[in-house]
Parts: structure tokens; sequence; C-alpha cells
């Protein structure tokens, strides 16, 4: 069994939170507003699950997932993620976090800002190119033929794999992009990112369908910057 933290309780937050508890995991949840205005959420969560501060949610996951607004990005506890494995799940909108020079440039990525906010912790990417709706219900039994599969990218090979496995548990199989700064290929705009999950690509919240390991690898490699 393994505790997640989370930086973040929204949809993906909550959504992640809740097939980690449906894996027999137990779940640290935090919020910028503060553990009372979490109620709903661990109540929803059930007995594996319960609120915290930020930094309590960073301290004891042994993985902590930040699920934030990105341009909130540099107000994460640093210290407290030392030596974590942190799954980033975010995502670059420029009309919501403001522009960022550096990633309108493809200079980095938004998973290599973090890094190197965090230097002392392993950053993965995941969960940033589905669907919160699509991610609840497309989980299935390892070796289903319609399971599906989510994209990591990290600069650590062994955490890349931590986090496979965890996957694998929650119901996914994984495409290994490589190091962090392929991450680009899986943001927003690219051809892995949400429609592949989509029933209706123009209609996400129409409903899921299945997308493995073979179509998210050939998207991921068809992108273009």
């Amino acid at each position: 069994m393994t505790t997640w933290g989370f930086i973040g309780s929204g949809n993906i937050g909550s959504t992640v939170a809740q097939l980690a508890v449906n894996a027999g995991h137990s779940v640290v949840m935090s919020n910028s507003r503060g553990p009372e205005t979490l109620a709903d959420v661990v109540a929803t969560l059930g007995p594996r699950s319960r609120a915290a501060t930020v930094d309590e949610a960073a301290s004891s996951g042994e993985v902590v997932v930040v699920t934030i607004p990105l341009k909130h990005y540099r107000e994460i506890p640093t210290a407290a993620l030392s030596d974590r494995i942190v799954v980033d799940t975010m995502n670059y909108y420029p009309g919501r976090d403001g522009e960022f020079v550096q990633l309108d440039d493809g200079s980095t990525t938004s998973s290599e800002l973090l890094q190197a906010l965090i230097p002392d912790s392993r950053v993965v990417k995941a969960f940033n190119n589905i669907f919160y709706q699509h991610l609840a219900v497309l989980p299935r039994p390892a070796g289903s033929p319609d399971r599906s599969a989510l994209p990591v990218a990290g600069d650590d090979v062994a955490a890349n794999a931590s986090v496979a496995g965890l996957l694998d548990e929650l119901g996914y199989d994984v495409v290994d992009l490589g190091v962090l700064a392929e991450g680009w290929r899986t943001q927003p705009g690219m051809p892995a990112y949400g429609t592949p999950y989509a029933v209706d690509p123009s209609n996400w919240p129409a409903g899921a369908r299945p997308s493995g390991v073979a179509e998210i690898a050939e998207l991921a490699a068809a992108a273009r910057r």
C-alpha cells in the first residue's frame, strides 16, 4: 500500500485519489484553502483518506501529486517535497496561467520548470493528457483487451518505473516517453491530448473510449511543434 499526497484536490486530483483508494492505497488531500474545506471530498473518498495542509500532504505522501494551475507552481512546499517522487499533472494554458516566454518558445516544458524548482525531487509527468471524467471510467484489469494507456515522462528511470507500477494498479497501461523534455508530446494541442479517450472529440463529456498503448504511442510520436 502506498500513501499518496495531493497538492490540489480539483477534478483530476480527486479522480486520481479515488482510483488510488479503489486500489487499496491511502490518500492525503490538500488545497490552498485549508483542510476544513475538503470535508465533502474526504467523505466521498472514504476512510482511506484524510484532509491536511499542503505541507502535511507533501511530507506524508510517498508519492505526491501536484495538480494545481501552473501559474501557482512556485507556491508548492519545496522543502517538504525533497527526495519524493512528484507526479506532475499540470498543463500550460496561457489564458489562465499568463504567458511563460520559455514555454511559448519551446525552450523548456512545464514539468522541467517544476523539476528545476525542486531539484531534490524526482518529477514524473502523468495524468495531464486525459479528461477527468474519462480517467474515472476507463480503468481496466491488467491484460484486458480494452485497457487504456497513459503516457509518463521523467528524468529518473526508477521513478518512471515506480509511477508506471502505480498506474498499473490504478488500471492503466503506460507509454514511457522518456525524459521530462519529451513531455511536450502530450501537452494541450497535441494529438495525444484528450481526444484519443473521447467518444466524440468535439464534446469530451459525451463519453469515453479506450485508447491503448499502440494508439497513444503513435499519437505521441506524431506530435509536431
